[in-house]
């Protein structure tokens, strides 16, 4: 799923090329794309664009009149600048936004059709979707400490939860914790004072580091090749690979869609951590330390 850095400079990208241009219609792929009946689409349609917000992990593209067109891209949904009156990509194409010089093609990988585009009036029902999580780059560390004690939850629980903590999901909570040493099972009500303080520390470089990096690498052009998974990275997906810190291999623990990914060195003491599926099939041969 993109996240903060990547909804960034998807945002910088549109900006660039839809700021102040009128939008002329919007073709849907699919009838499940748009989850609202009020206001309507078609209100949106002639309308210039006046400003592009990022809303948690959504992207919120205002037009004249206080509308605004909100597009969460959820795991598989991308987005791609193509020129003026682009045919929607087969199956893969859920939505086209038209502009005189160029067309916003929303489209989403597999079967399965998560991405949403929703209609908001004013700021009152623009705030209606917003999860109401604290931004970590802007925030204190203070406030940061009370978002995460406000109730018992484990660290990657907790940063990935969009009511606690703005933007963060799988990939990018899997690097902070890494950064700060810490355990993605660490219960927040046993953090210290000191724990907090790094991790919101972590959480900032991380999240900074990885916007240049995806800055440079789209270097103006309109960024292709969003994934989760990207070179570079310490652990997310990066399942048996040595960490680039302590050189032990990467672990994971599995469940439903999701993986965590963590180094027992780094951030556990050594110890594995149990993967449901894995720790039940392997009984009492599941290693619970990295030596084993």
């Amino acid at each position: 799923m993109p996240e903060l850095p990547d909804i960034i400079v998807y945002i910088e990208a549109l900006g660039a090329r839809i700021q102040g241009q009128r939008l002329e219609r919007v073709r849907l792929g699919s009838p499940f794309l748009l989850r609202t009946v009020e206001p309507k689409l078609e209100e949106s349609f002639g309308r210039v664009v006046t400003g592009l917000r990022r809303v948690g992990k959504r992207i919120a593209i205002g037009v004249e009149g206080g509308l605004w067109l909100v597009v969460h891209l959820m795991i598989a949904g991308r987005l791609h600048w193509r020129k003026p009156g682009s045919g929607l990509p087969g199956r893969r194409g859920l939505a086209a936004f038209d502009f005189a010089h160029g067309t916003v093609l929303l489209t989403e990988a597999g079967s399965e059709r998560r991405a949403r585009l929703e209609m908001a009036r004013g700021e009152t029902g623009l705030a209606a979707l917003d999860p109401g999580g604290l931004e970590v780059l802007e925030i204190s560390t203070e406030e940061f400490a009370r978002a995460l004690r406000r109730e018992n939850h484990t660290l990657k629980r907790v940063l990935t939860d969009p009511k606690v903590i703005s933007g963060i999901g799988n990939a990018y909570s899997d690097e902070i914790l890494h950064r700060a040493r810490l355990s993605p099972v660490m219960l927040t009500s046993k953090l210290t004072d000191s724990d907090i303080a790094t991790l919101h520390a972590a959480a900032k470089e991380t999240l900074l580091e990885w916007l240049g990096r995806l800055r440079a690498e789209a270097a103006g052009n309109f960024p292709e090749g969003v994934t989760a998974f990207r070179d570079g990275m310490a652990v997310h997906g990066r399942y048996r690979l040595p960490c680039p810190v302590c050189g032990a291999g990467v672990r994971r623990i599995r469940y439903a869609s999701n993986e965590t990914n963590y180094c027992p060195r780094c951030q556990t003491g050594g110890r594995i951590l149990a993967d449901r599926a894995l720790s039940r099939l392997l009984g009492a041969d599941f290693p619970r330390r990295l030596e084993e």
